[in-house]
């Protein structure tokens, strides 16, 4: 056990008025944390420097609130009147003085009550005689009115209406040593004590390997100086007291943000938002100091994302690398391409369409392999267990933090209703109160009822949202369908030998193009309809539109998929009876390589044209358009170039910055990532190195714009990733069932399996493309449905072959479903039921064998507790030892007192001794 010298902060005494903290300043305060930390530690003096500190060089710079200024013009406006307002206050707060660390609250009001030059709110009469006239001269009034209660709970404010911004003003906060004290207590900050222990470590060879990896390791990690040892850790504990609820009123201010301070943002630049360190570790406890603990978690969950992505990755390029070496030796795929194969299939479509020989899809048949091998079934089984070992490592990384990060024992505070729903409640009150012609006391609140309307909105309009994107796959499939006949038809014959490979790839373009536009028109769909719930708290509003939002882009994303992979191909008919769209129209068919070539296709181009288009191009651009937008409109009217030159101030410079809104499109787009590595990794084994490379970018990309094209998020506590794990969990259940059924329905495995073990004369795959392929005779065509080249070929053709398990036309039910086709089937849906359960069992397995909270973290957390209760025993029995040192002390000297006064007798001396000795 050692101890360290250092202060000890000491929870601010309770004020006697028990006044609250608008909202906005819990945001202040928070934000103030890590100045209050900081604060631990002995600080060089700083000038005011860069707008980063008030006119005095001494007082930084918390937070800044924009206002609208208006431009100078004749006579006495109303911009004038505010700013004898502001003159005023700031007067009133010079003549209060600063406030120290003992003052109560209650005494600054009554210092404040005490001066009538200073009233906490001027009368509207005053107002109206200094001309404040108008909507923007209420504003006026309601800023002054806000300032001075900021004032009252102990902000110290400073104006800047002259600036480089015209038609801007700023209003820089500070927040004292004392407002810092009195508002971590109000939030239960976890605070250090001055007592530090020894973390225990592991020892024999577990921690010579650990040693050694570490030394390896090193290079890895950020250049990021570390405050203390990682085996020494602060006892901390939790500061205690509610707080209420205030809002700030929309439209008086204009912005309202913390100032990026110069030398993290230097740091933070050099060692995380840098290209060329993208092979290192992330510096996430610095991030978390910067940003607060919710952006910490998205950076650090993202980062063990991607960790894990690499095992995944290499294991998928195996899968793909086994099928490279194996195609040559794929007997399929060798007798689709043996030059002597005679095998003449049916046309692909009406009229335009001729007949064609099955050796020409040998380059659909080999790259198929590629991607649809044995190694598949593995690969999936393989990814599901990924996904429920990432899951688990997830929640230990997680606890890990909670503890380094002193969030073990945070609850959430009750969220407090948002305006809009107490705005709602106000008028159904109101309502009441005309109904029965007195107030009722009672609280009111929205019931099922009042949101009836709002719910039949949302259902109705979510599935009129996945109408559309249905609708627009539908318009696909036609597209599909009209240019293949329409490319039949050219006289070009490279383009008649490259119709497949033009209509797949255009139609996935076609596809990336829609849901990139329908991303953006689903996100405001979901904010409108979570609107009109009305929902009562801010955490109720985020969760909502989170799933809400959720819902919509993953059937936009993964619609077209879906219908690729278990509908195209299987609603066809047969020659001479096929399935009609508008009576004109044939519905379209897989490729004789299976349609799990065409879904790899659709697959890469969606994940990589989001990764790349959305993801990153609009992730980083469309910040720095606006930014270049507002700076430009900054420069309209009297702003002159000379002035343009100057160097603007740091709050002046942060105005030009992207407001931050929030981690949810962060999140999002990893989400939708998350199940393109999962959901159809049975048909694209190269998701995970994608995804693995996307967010190698990705991580460094988000941090670059945190940190030069975002203002300064207010800090917030977190201690999970709240509605995201839940989403990520029920993504990878969701993934178990439909790579069961894309092994199943959309590779060959289940007919190839079915085959060797069933039908094969030697056990082998020879002959399993003939048994694949059903006879019909051309005769049987429907009349005007026959192509117009029946000699295309170069001979008349009588029996044509098409992938079915149905009759031939000599049998006795030609063209009937085939007891092949049924055996199939039932196979196909006993592995789906099989796989299933299997893998889903493995995984539980997988997550009752992992704890969620790591032994070591356990043994800590009930360590501290025991280390803090006797650190507190300790400091008591101190206090108790120096008031009985005093008490002896006391008697002594009266004892000493009375001999030199020589009015004590000897028994009187005694009894003094014997007390003495007893209490000694």
């Amino acid at each position: 056990m050692t101890e360290e010298a250092e202060v000890e902060i000491n929870p601010y005494p309770k004020s006697g008025s028990e006044q609250q903290a608008p909202q906005f300043l819990r945001d202040v305060i928070f934000h103030g944390k890590f100045k209050l930390l900081k604060a631990l530690t002995p600080e060089e003096n700083t000038h005011c420097q860069n707008g980063l500190f008030f006119q005095d060089g001494q007082r930084r710079v918390d937070y800044v609130l924009t206002y609208p200024v208006k431009k100078p013009g004749g006579g006495r406006s109303s911009r004038q009147s505010v700013q004898l307002l502001a003159e005023n206050a700031v007067a009133c707060s010079l003549r209060r003085g600063p406030h120290n660390g003992g003052e109560d609250l209650r005494h600054h009001q009554a210092q404040r009550a005490g001066n009538p030059s200073c009233p906490q709110s001027l009368p509207m009469a005053d107002l109206e005689g200094g001309a404040l006239n108008g909507h923007e001269d209420h504003k006026a009034f309601r800023r002054e009115e806000f300032e001075g209660k900021l004032r009252d709970m102990g902000l110290e404010l400073e104006k800047e209406e002259v600036t480089k911004i015209p038609g801007v003003g700023f209003v820089k906060i500070h927040a004292p040593w004392n407002v810092l004290c009195r508002e971590a207590e109000f939030m239960k900050l976890k605070m250090p004590t001055k007592k530090v222990y020894e973390v225990k470590q592991s020892s024999g060879i577990v921690e010579k390997i650990s040693s050694l990896v570490s030394k390896v390791l090193e290079p890895l990690h950020p250049q990021v100086e570390e405050h203390q040892p990682k085996n020494i850790k602060h006892l901390s504990h939790t500061f205690s007291r509610e707080k209420q609820h205030f809002l700030l009123g929309s439209g008086v201010y204009t912005a309202a943000y913390p100032l990026h301070d110069v030398s993290s943002i230097h740091l933070l630049y050099e060692e995380w938002a840098n290209y060329s360190v993208f092979y290192k570790y992330q510096p996430i406890g610095l991030v978390r100091k910067y940003f607060g603990e919710k952006i910490g978690l998205y950076f650090a969950w993202l980062g063990l994302y991607t960790q894990m992505l690499i095992p995944a990755s290499v294991v998928g390029v195996i899968v793909f690398l086994y099928g490279c070496a194996t195609v040559d030796d794929n007997i399929p795929s060798m007798e689709i391409c043996h030059p002597k194969n005679n095998i003449t299939m049916c046309p692909l479509c009406d009229r335009v369409c001729s007949y064609w020989k099955l050796s020409t899809a040998c380059g659909t048949a080999r790259a198929s392999h590629l991607f649809d091998n044995p190694t598949t079934v593995f690969f999936s089984i393989f990814m599901a267990l990924w996904a429920a070992m990432f899951m688990e490592h997830w929640k230990r990384r997680q606890m890990r933090l909670n503890y380094e990060w002193d969030l073990t024992g945070f609850e959430e505070e009750e969220d407090h209703p948002r305006a809009e729903y107490e705005f709602k409640v106000m008028q159904k009150s109101l309502r009441k109160d005309k109904k029965s012609h007195h107030k009722v006391s009672t609280m009111e609140k929205l019931t099922c009822r009042d949101r009836l309307p709002a719910y039949m909105a949302n259902i109705v309009m979510m599935l009129l949202m996945i109408g559309v994107t249905f609708a627009i796959v539908f318009g696909v499939i036609l597209y599909r369908i009209s240019t293949k006949a329409a490319l039949h038809m050219s006289s070009s014959s490279i383009t008649r030998n490259h119709v497949q490979l033009t209509v797949k790839t255009t139609a996935a373009i076609i596809n990336l193009v829609v849901i990139l536009i329908l991303d953006e028109v689903y996100g405001a769909v979901a904010r409108w309809l979570t609107v009109l719930e009305i929902p009562k708290t801010d955490k109720s509003f985020e969760e909502r539109l989170i799933f809400k939002t959720f819902i919509l882009k993953f059937f936009n994303a993964f619609t077209p998929i879906i219908y690729i992979a278990f509908f195209r191909g299987r609603l066809v008919g047969r020659p001479g009876s096929y399935l009609y769209v508008f009576e004109s129209y044939r519905m379209e068919e897989c490729a004789h390589g299976g349609c799990l070539m065409e879904l790899c296709i659709q697959l890469s181009i969606t994940m990589l044209g989001k990764q790349l288009i959305q993801n990153n191009l609009f992730e980083i651009g469309i910040p720095k358009l606006k930014k270049l937008i507002r700076f430009i409109r900054s420069k309209q009217g009297a702003f002159q170039e000379e002035e343009r030159q100057k160097k603007l101030q740091r709050y002046e410079t942060d105005h030009f910055l992207e407001p931050f809104a929030g981690l949810t499109p962060e999140y999002m787009e990893m989400i939708i990532q998350f199940g393109f590595v999962t959901l159809f990794v049975a048909s694209f084994p190269l998701a995970p190195l994608f995804a693995l490379l996307n967010n190698i970018i990705e991580i460094r990309l988000d941090a670059k714009k945190f940190v030069t094209e975002l203002r300064r998020p207010v800090a917030a506590r977190a201690k999970d990733i709240g509605i995201w794990y839940n989403i990520l969990k029920g993504v990878a259940k969701v993934a178990v069932i439909i790579n069961a059924f894309v092994i199943s329905f959309t590779s060959d495995f289940i007919p190839r399996m079915v085959y060797q073990y069933t039908y094969s004369p030697d056990g082998s795959m020879h002959g399993f493309v003939n048994h694949t392929l059903s006879y019909f005779n051309v005769s049987h065509f429907q009349e005007g449905k026959e192509t117009l080249d029946p000699l295309h070929l170069g001979y008349p053709v009588e029996i044509c072959r098409y992938k079915d398990y149905r009759e031939p036309p000599w049998s006795a039910t030609p063209y009937e479903i085939s007891k092949e086709f049924w055996t199939v089937l039932a196979v196909r849906l006993a592995f789906v039921i099989v796989f299933q359960n299997i893998v889903m069992l493995m995984s539980d397995i997988v997550d009752w064998l992992i704890p969620d909270i790591p032994k070591d973290i356990s043994l800590q957390i009930h360590k501290e507790k025991i280390l803090l209760v006797d650190h507190f025993m300790k400091e008591e029995q101190r206090k108790i030892h120096i008031l009985e040192k005093e008490q002896r002390e006391g008697e002594r000297e009266e004892g000493c007192e009375l001999i030199r006064s020589g009015r004590c007798d000897t028994n009187r001396l005694k009894t003094i001794a014997l007390e003495i000795s007893k209490i000694m």
